[in-house]
């Protein structure tokens, strides 16, 4: 909905007499953070995000020229870059002239920030500057000059291009008197206004009511800028300001690799992708707020979260570095050899069993090992205890970036040789316990906005009918559909899911196994038990090897993964011929 006219507190006056209209809120004994907003945009565009920053920070965000109650230049050349960082210049030097102050900029407003830092001096005013679909004019041209003059390097090449051909609608929007009357025709019907943000949900739109206006006399911007940044010839500066590129994967302007080559330039560079548009600021108001104060927190020398160990461009790290994972079921089995191998690959472990002593002995080992685990007792079952525990974790230590909904136990037997309250047990566990992580962590993944992984451990005898698995093949086939179901709820989000599908794995599960037998036949049990246990060693497919495609899934996000032949060769039979593995119901296990 379009906001309410809002009056600025003050105007300000840049070089060549443009007024730009200012808006103060938040903490005015607060660090200052400057809002710099683009094309269409007003100040406006940071509504959702300035809730998120007003009780830390003192909030400064300005109309650009051209927009809002600031002043709108006839000229064309009234709206360069320079005269954007001339504006940006005049802001903090009249509302911050003794301290510092902390930028966030999108689009052609990022942009203008981009052409202030190369100015001398810049490094004295800006602590920290976060750039959001706004890269240097300059670094942008370098990457896409450098890959056409390359075309013996296809991959460079075609990106270049690709990045080349995203901007040419720049083209469009700087033919003088056309694009002003499209865009104010245009942006003054609703759909059309709603159409251009994408996927933002409608409570998050922030437009002002004069948008279409405004477009109208800002898109001056496109002329005044896009062909002169491919003509024009000058150094390229390093940037003496700590810089925080958040880069949107699903921006359709400025794609991920156009990004490739500010390390270059900006020495102290940290970068975060997350799965969003052009219009994250909307879509996406926790992410930048998250952002400015973990940037600020770094620049005051606090120690840095983990999202910002993970961002930070060019630092050595394992392959889950500066990642935590939390698995369940960690006490023994594949959930003990899950979390040896996230530690190994350089993350903070959260463990998690029902059984105190092996959780501990967990963590124990991956601390001696050098790592960093913290166990906790957890009965999945227990939806409030699970709902409680992802609350303390995320409190404690953050939200989880992986999460392994592992714990589960065996069953075998006949349904009808199966108390209910067995039954019962077994789904409550094995996919009640999986239905309790997927929804406490999974929600707080969604909110926090930077994706993430669930994993969801389920079985090949999810798709193997076995009248005597009865309980366990339901729990695990329940498992595995659910998991379908909640990627594609979680896709959107960014947040990936792997459902795995171990075979005959060699773990301690035959030793906790609960049998029923037929009335008169108990004493079958025991004999059964020891066989199937020397069956599962001889087989010497170790839970270590689950480990490592759990690991392995998660890094290419694949959202099925059977382990050891077996598992393939059933999983591949329930796909093409379905009633042979109905035929193998009739096997009993005991």
């Amino acid at each position: 909905m379009p906001a309410t006219p809002q009056a600025p507190q003050r105007f300000v006056d840049s070089t060549d007499g443009a007024r730009i209209a200012v808006y103060e809120e938040g903490d005015p004994d607060g660090p200052t953070v400057v809002l710099v907003h683009g094309f269409p945009d007003s100040h406006v565009l940071w509504d959702g995000v300035v809730p998120l920053l007003a009780e830390r920070f003192r909030i400064v965000r300005y109309d650009n020229r051209g927009v809002g109650m600031s002043s709108v230049p006839k000229p064309v050349s009234a709206y360069t870059m320079a005269r954007f960082a001339d504006d940006f210049q005049a802001v903090i030097s009249e509302l911050s002239p003794g301290r510092p102050v902390h930028v966030l900029g999108h689009d052609w407003g990022s942009v203008g920030v981009w052409e202030y830092l190369t100015r001398p001096g810049a490094g004295d005013r800006v602590a920290s500057f976060t750039s959001v679909s706004g890269p240097s004019q300059d670094h942008l041209v370098d990457y896409i000059l450098g890959g056409l003059r390359r075309p013996w390097r296809p991959r460079r090449f075609a990106r270049a291009l690709s990045q080349a051909l995203r901007l040419s609608y720049m083209v469009l929007f700087s033919i003088p008197v056309l694009a002003p009357l499209a865009l104010r025709l245009a942006l003054s019907v609703a759909p059309v206004r709603r159409a251009i943000v994408g996927h933002v949900p409608d409570d998050n739109i922030h437009h002002s009511a004069q948008l279409a206006r405004d477009a109208a006399h800002s898109v001056k911007t496109y002329p005044a800028n896009y062909f002169r940044s491919f003509s024009r010839k000058r150094p390229i500066h390093v940037v003496d300001v700590p810089v925080q590129l958040i880069v949107n994967t699903k921006d359709p302007y400025v794609r991920p690799h156009g990004y490739d080559v500010t390390p270059r330039w900006v020495p102290r560079l940290w970068r975060r992708d997350i799965r969003a548009g052009h219009f994250s600021p909307m879509s996406h108001p926790q992410v930048m707020a998250a952002a400015v104060h973990d940037f600020a927190d770094l620049v005051e020398g606090k120690r840095p979260s983990r999202a910002m160990l993970r961002a930070e461009v060019g630092r050595p790290r394992g392959q889950f570095g500066d990642t935590l994972v939390a698995v369940t079921g960690a006490g023994s089995g594949i959930g003990r050899e899950t979390a040896y191998a996230f530690a190994r690959a350089g993350a903070e472990l959260v463990v998690s069993d029902v059984n105190e002593a092996t959780v501990k002995e967990t963590a124990a080992e991956i601390v001696a090992r050098g790592g960093v685990a913290h166990p906790y007792v957890l009965d999945v079952s227990d939806g409030e205890a699970v709902e409680a525990f992802a609350e303390r974790i995320s409190a404690e230590h953050g939200v989880p970036d992986i999460v392994v909904n592992n714990a589960g136990v065996g069953h075998a037997g006949g349904f009808l040789d199966t108390p209910a309250e067995e039954f019962d047990r077994v789904i409550d566990i094995n996919l009640g316990g999986v239905v309790n992580g997927c929804r406490s962590f999974g929600r707080r993944l969604v909110e926090r906005g930077t994706g993430g992984h669930i994993v969801n451990v389920a079985s090949m005898a999810a798709y193997v009918p076995l009248q005597s698995l009865s309980a366990y093949c339901t729990s695990k086939a329940a498992t595995y559909m659910f998991s379908d179901c909640l990627r594609a709820e979680l896709d959107a989000a960014g947040v990936g899911l792997t459902t795995i599908c171990p075979g005959v794995i060699n773990t301690n599960i035959i030793n906790t196994t609960r049998f029923y037998a037929p009335a008169g036949k108990s004493e079958t049990v025991d004999g059964r038990r020891g066989q199937l246990g020397r069956l599962f060693a001889l087989r010497h497919y170790g839970p270590d090897k689950v480990a490592a495609a759990i690991l392995s899934s998660v890094s290419k996000n694949k959202p099925i993964r059977p382990v050891a032949p077996e598992a393939y060769a059933v999983y591949g039979v329930s796909r093409v011929a379905p009633q042979a593995l109905r035929s193998t119901a009739r096997i009993k296990v005991i």
